[in-house]
């Protein structure tokens, strides 16, 4: 079950939440005074894992709770907000083995995920647009990494998404999954290739045909393909090559504190603005889950 900062808000506000939305804001009464910046971070981290609690009895794999935006660009502040996430979940009977923290790959917070490895501690790299972002997770021991296959603002703002007929084919993402698994494969990695932020039916069988170890489907697009006929195999077929800059596999992303991976983000306009679009987004949506807190505390 995947997790981020857009999906808590959207599930603060449906009724059928408000139960746990209150049982976080009581058990983190209970732990006595605080600043009300803290109290809210509190309350949003336990509400994370409560609903994570309540979809756990049905899974057989990962529940996954993503680090604060607010943190992407502080190693000590990512691996201090990511322990107290898992802390979270122990407390509620579900194990660090479990648990599957998603980190956005920034340089200082993929060399938080390689702390975080050392300590057993599942880590997802997110808010992913390219290789070299993918290489430095693998470097930093990360369980998978999730390529967004379309910018995150598309699900917000839909006339900013693009329909591609033949996704597998055309769309500019493709080209990058299929690099990542390559380089994953050339390095041996062990790192696995989740592609995430699908908007379409035809997207999911496009990433298909590139043959990633798993992908990140919401409800909506599940209830539409569970209507479909079967698809057949030629449906699932690519003529896209890996691109591989073979200085880029040779290269340690997480020297000085990520140095050549902010160079990297840096050089590729898209990719900066791809990822920095995408933590604005999760921030705005974090405080709009504290101000629906705020307005249900006494």
């Amino acid at each position: 079950m995947t997790s981020n900062q857009a999906i808590v808000y959207h599930e603060s506000l449906r009724t059928e939440r408000a139960h746990l939305l209150q049982a976080a804001i009581e058990a983190v009464k209970k732990q006595g005074q605080q600043n009300e910046e803290k109290f809210l971070q509190d309350v949003l981290d336990v509400f994370t894992v409560l609903l994570g609690k309540k979809v756990y009895p049905h899974l057989t794999g990962n529940v996954h709770a993503q680090t604060s935006p607010s943190t992407a660009y502080d190693t000590e502040k990512t691996v201090q907000h990511a322990r107290k996430l898992v802390s979270i979940f122990e407390a509620n009977k579900i194990p660090k083995e479990r648990v599957c923290i998603k980190i956005p790959a920034t340089p200082e917070s993929m060399v938080a995920c390689k702390v975080l490895a050392e300590m057993g501690i599942q880590t997802l790299a997110t808010t992913l647009f390219s290789v070299p972002q993918a290489i430095a997770a693998s470097q930093a021991n990360c369980t998978f990494v999730a390529p967004y296959f379309n910018e995150l603002r598309v699900h917000f703002e839909p006339s900013l998404w693009r329909d591609y007929t033949h996704p597998a084919e055309d769309h500019p993402s493709s080209q990058t999954i299929v690099s990542i698994k390559q380089a994953f494969q050339t390095l041996e990695s062990k790192t696995q290739v989740m592609p995430a932020s699908i908007v379409t039916v035809n997207e999911v069988i496009g990433l298909v045909s590139l043959k990633p170890d798993h992908l990140t489907i919401s409800g909506g697009l599940l209830d539409k393909l569970s209507q479909l006929p079967p698809e057949p195999t030629e449906s699932f077929k690519t003529s896209l090559t890996p691109v591989i800059d073979e200085a880029q596999l040779k290269t340690d992303y997480l020297a000085n504190n990520g140095e050549a991976l902010r160079i990297a983000i840096q050089k590729d306009e898209d990719v900066s603005r791809r990822v920095t679009d995408a933590l604005t987004l999760f921030d705005q949506f974090e405080m709009k889950a504290k101000e629906v807190v705020k307005g249900l505390v006494r």
